[in-house]
């Protein structure tokens, strides 16, 4: 087995203290890997930083260049970019997986290139990087008195953003699949503001999360509508209408084994998408084709 040289370790040093030089917050990952080193709670004894209790990885990130040289200094690990501490917004444009069925789908560049234009802006220019996959990092300083969190979705299909309680994988990071690295060295521009209401979770009125409860539903298909509806109505304009139907592909499987009633699920994906501002025009031929869709695709899996 060939050993990792010491050529590869001091360019992922090199590459974390740049990040870090940078004002990110950098904490190792498994080499070759995109799992972090740190040791989880489990097997956390309680000493060093984790005396006063265990610290997880968002915590242990650092900009230290004396912590960073010691995490690195004997192991090649890849580098994890805290992006909550860091103050990053990060949108993840991912490929599709290489499975049967997904020939043709659009590959998140694409998507994210088409929720731009629908929404009337420019493609933002800011520093951006390739992933191991062959997707793409774009990365967005976040915006002053908004404490945003990861979405996976809510932007478009293969979309996914990484705020507080995320990390992303470093340039200069290497996995089976590829290399991490800088397609566009460009300033770290920031999070567009029309980016950012679609991320800001918006604020649903408690008899829409409330309600409604099912007459015949499961606590767990209970608590599927329940966060279904509560997706439709935060979703953003660009993504209104794909999160409608996904939540009704969603739910459509409760149907089909009976644990939720159709008119109870339609109603409450219309008043989902009218809290956010679709029209009832708009829901109600989506819902339709979306539940039959599902009904028909689970009623084997039912029985």
């Amino acid at each position: 087995m060939t050993q990792p040289t010491p050529n590869r370790r001091e360019r992922l040093l090199t590459a974390a203290l740049d990040a870090a030089g940078r004002g990110w917050h950098v904490f190792p990952l498994r080499s070759g890997d995109k799992r972090p080193a740190l040791h989880g709670e489990g097997a956390c004894v309680r000493t060093g930083d984790c005396a006063d209790g265990h610290l997880k990885w968002e915590q242990r990130a650092s900009t230290s260049p004396g912590r960073i040289r010691y995490c690195w200094e004997f192991y090649p690990a890849n580098i994890g970019i805290a992006t909550g501490p860091s103050g990053l917004v990060v949108v993840d444009l991912d490929m599709p997986k290489s499975v049967k069925g997904n020939e043709g789908t659009p590959c998140g560049v694409t998507t994210f290139h088409a929720l731009c234009e629908r929404a009337g802006q420019e493609v933002p220019a800011t520093y951006r990087t390739r992933t191991a996959s062959g997707g793409q990092h774009l990365y967005f300083t976040a915006p002053p008195g908004v404490r945003l969190t990861n979405t996976a979705g809510r932007l478009g299909d293969l979309i996914d953003t990484r705020a507080w309680g995320g990390y992303v994988v470093g340039a200069g990071s290497t996995t089976p699949a590829g290399h991490y690295t800088v397609i566009d060295p460009a300033p770290v521009a920031p999070l567009p503001d029309w980016l950012c209401a679609l991320l800001t979770p918006r604020q649903v009125s408690r008899a829409l999360t409330a309600a409604p409860t099912p007459h015949r539903g499961s606590a767990y298909a209970t608590a599927a509508l329940r966060a279904e509806t509560a997706n439709v109505a935060n979703a953003g304009e660009g993504v209104r209408n794909w999160t409608l139907l996904r939540a009704a592909r969603a739910l459509g499987r409760f149907v089909a084994s009976g644990d939720l009633d159709r008119g109870e699920v339609q109603e409450a994906l219309k008043g989902g998408g009218l809290a956010a501002g679709l029209l009832e025009r708009e829901c109600t031929p989506v819902i339709t084709s979306a539940l039959n869709w599902s009904i028909t695709h689970n009623q084997g899996k039912a029985s």
